[in-house]
């Protein structure tokens, strides 16, 4: 009875010292690779999750750049592990190496999230507040571009409208061209790729604050949804054979489809799957609500507030939308980081 005290002391020593070792481990790993996304909405979903793992969990963190198709790539190889928003099953680059077990799709992140080509409202039925009148009263579907180029007339290249299209090296960039073959409307209109998404988001704007006719690629979440009246153009119903040759920059006759419904994720390498089954979890659970998320993002891009401090402001702003995510003693971590 007397070694009682000595063996708790032991006891608790031994606990503290594996408590210390734990971190110790944690603090000795080498960072997890997020991609470093450039638009807003991955932008700030990144650093929600960089927050959650290193506040969370004590794994420290970094980000790599790329272009989408070779964020997909680092991602196979595992030179990235996290992707935090991937638009699985877009690319002919992710369904391979998703096929050959080396990267998983986690979670449904963003419910309702979409892509599509866009003109403001405008462009179809006037504003007369501000003294716009109609300039495509019939504009309805992608294939009616044809008849209203000169209504979207190229700066460059007047006798043909412009098309802004994503930056080069997004997956959605190869599909948007396709599509402009498939459509009949490759010698109709200049495939312009703006340099960065920022570059794309601010071309739009200038024009729709001047009241001009714009016709572009977007997608939700993002700000831009949440500011603007706009008028998405009607596809042809989803088809997956005609998807297939979209998808694919080499086709030669492409097929017109609405793009494939989206689903977004976030993006992990098969090593990091089996390293970190906690953060696999905690991945599967995130839940980010599109119009919260469509709100925090136009504050983000109207206040030029960078992406860190945005989800910084998210987290305390929110912490019933990320605590469900979380065991209750790591949300309390997360919440003293902040």
């Amino acid at each position: 009875m007397k070694n009682i005290p000595t063996l708790l002391a032991g006891l608790l020593l031994a606990l503290s010292l594996a408590g210390n070792s734990n971190a110790a481990v944690a603090a000795e790993r080498a960072p997890i690779h997020f991609g470093d996304i450039t638009w807003e909405s991955g932008a700030l979903t990144t650093e929600i999750l960089r927050l959650i793992v290193e506040k969370g969990y004590g794994y420290p963190t970094d980000t790599l750049p790329g272009s989408t198709v070779s964020m997909e790539v680092a991602l196979a190889r595992n030179d990235i592990q996290v992707i935090a928003e991937e638009w699985a099953g877009r690319s002919p680059a992710w369904v391979k190496a998703e096929q050959a077990g080396q990267v998983f799709a986690v979670g449904d992140t963003v419910k309702h999230a979409d892509e599509g080509w866009y003109v403001p409202a405008y462009v179809i039925k006037g504003d007369p507040a501000r003294d716009i009148k109609p300039l495509a009263p019939e504009l309805r579907t992608v294939s009616d571009l044809k008849q209203y180029k000169a209504v979207f007339a190229d700066p460059e290249s007047p006798d043909k409208g412009r098309f802004l299209n994503s930056p080069s090296g997004w997956t959605s960039e190869t599909v948007n061209s396709q599509k402009l073959k498939a459509y009949g409307l490759e010698q109709d209109y200049v495939n312009f790729r703006s340099g960065s998404g920022a570059a794309l988001d601010a071309e739009i704007t200038s024009a729709i604050r001047r009241g001009k006719p714009v016709v572009f690629y977007y997608w939700s979440p993002t700000p831009l949804m949440g500011r603007f009246a706009l008028v998405r153009l009607q596809e042809p119903a989803f088809n997956e054979a005609a998807w297939k040759t979209l998808t694919d920059a080499n086709n030669p006759n492409p097929q017109g489809t609405r793009s494939l419904p989206a689903k977004l994720s976030i993006g992990i390498s098969a090593p990091f799957r089996q390293e970190y089954p906690e953060l696999v979890d905690v991945f599967s659970r995130v839940d980010l609500p599109i119009e919260t998320l469509n709100k925090a993002l136009a504050h983000m891009s109207e206040s030029r507030e960078p992406a860190k401090a945005a989800a910084q402001r998210f987290m305390r702003d929110h912490p019933d939308i990320w605590k469900a995510w979380l065991p209750t003693e790591v949300a309390e971590r997360v919440e003293a980081g902040l």
